[in-house]
């Protein structure tokens, strides 16, 4: 069984914020009662995604709505049974996906012991970050989210800033990139904000093609000044990792969606977080295993619908960079559609103004390692006045071998 990961969503959609662009507060409206993961759940899900062969490595994903709403002592127990099924030689990650305005000295406490990673959303300064992100009683949240964020500074738990790009910050490049900056945020993840209505058009709140494309080329603008060894940029990381090693750690930029799986709170698995419908219901694992799971037809359909890309993407110089792009910005996808990504225009317009500077950093990047591998080698095995090991034809002392 290929390996895979999961994101875990303890209490669905319930969340102590009402951000306006909020995509799956709709599943409250769908549920009955209070959406909790009971203990008999959560630990039917850890024994039996820690049975699988993994290669030893586990990987929980804790998404919401909100989380931690579930409270600490929900996470105390998921890590108890963590470490009560983990194989042995295994190493287990878990990441937590938070708004951060909950987290408290005893969390942040918690959080560091067992090395969770967080992502905590954050818009850029506070009238761009509150203009969408209000609590229930529509108070602006950004203080709460920096008081979250000094906890979790004050016990070193490690964190990134998820920004989602909307209508009112895609304009903002810049300034949401030195805000971070001068705050001291040197890992960014930035998400395009795309929402249709039933008809296909565009929610108000959701940017276009075009803006995310000149709001990518303006990020990485002011990134690549001075910030390329400093700034960790998720998306430009992903491109380099393509160059440099070929492979894929974003499932957007993949030709098949079968990376993961979504287990909601009563133990509902999906293929997708972003597709998380009644159609698309793999099972449950209190009926199911994960093996079968991976073997679903629906989930074979859903992973084998990203390359049913529309025909002009054949076309593009950048689709190895992203084969027709994420299903959720493809109306209508999954089902059989080959409708073009909303963002289409926007990746062309950002990969045509930065890809070669991209490619030269990649190779700068390839030569230097090969030269330092070299250099290791040659300092034991060849003279100084050798060819060089590279196969430049050169003597080795005024190639690889310069001081």
């Amino acid at each position: 069984m290929k390996p895979f990961s999961i994101l875990i969503k303890p209490a669905s959609a319930d969340c102590n914020l009402r951000c306006d662009y909020c995509f799956y507060i709709n599943h409250l409206n769908q549920q009955s009662s209070n959406p909790r993961m009971s203990e008999e759940t959560l630990e039917l899900m850890i024994k039996s995604y820690m049975s699988t062969n993994q290669d030893k490595h586990y990987t929980f994903g804790w998404q919401g709505g909100e989380p931690t709403i579930m409270g600490l002592k929900f996470f105390q127990k998921a890590v108890e049974f963590q470490k009560k099924y983990a194989p042995p030689g295994a190493t287990i990650s878990n990441g937590l996906q938070t708004n951060g305005t909950l987290i408290t000295e005893d969390w942040a406490k918690f959080l560091a012991e067992y090395r969770f990673l967080l992502g905590v959303s954050l818009d850029g300064p506070d009238y761009l970050h509150d203009h969408y992100r209000k609590t229930i009683g529509m108070k602006p949240t950004h203080k709460m989210v920096l008081r979250g964020i000094e906890h979790l500074r004050n016990n070193s738990v490690e964190f990134n800033i998820l920004s989602l790009i909307n209508s009112q910050n895609v304009e903002k490049a810049s300034e949401i990139y030195h805000y971070f900056i001068q705050n001291d945020f040197y890992y960014h993840q930035y998400i395009p904000c795309v929402e249709f209505s039933e008809n296909g058009t565009l929610q108000p709140f959701s940017i276009t093609g075009k803006q995310w494309g000149l709001f990518l080329t303006e990020l990485f603008k002011e990134w690549i000044k001075e910030d390329i060894n400093r700034v960790s940029i998720r998306l430009f990381d992903s491109i380099m990792e393509y160059l440099v090693y070929g492979k894929y750690n974003v499932c957007q930029m993949q030709e098949d969606c079968r990376q993961y799986f979504v287990v909601e709170y009563d133990g509902g698995v999906y293929p997708c977080d972003f597709f998380v419908r009644d159609d698309l219901l793999l099972g449950n694992i209190k009926t199911h295993n994960w093996e079968k799971l991976t073997k679903s037809k629906i989930y074979e359909d859903f992973g084998t619908q990203k390359a049913n890309w529309n025909l002009e993407c054949d076309k593009c110089p950048y689709l190895s960079l992203c084969h027709g792009d994420c299903q959720k910005f493809r109306y209508a996808s999954p089902n059989k559609s080959r409708q073009i990504s909303i963002l289409c225009e926007g990746w062309k317009i950002f990969y045509t103004r930065t890809l070669p500077q991209f490619a030269s950093i990649a190779e700068n990047y390839k030569l230097r390692n090969k030269i330092e591998s070299l250099t290791t080698f040659k300092l034991r095995k060849v003279g100084r006045n050798d060819s060089c090991p590279c196969g430049s034809g050169k003597k080795f002392k005024v190639c690889c071998g310069k001081p």
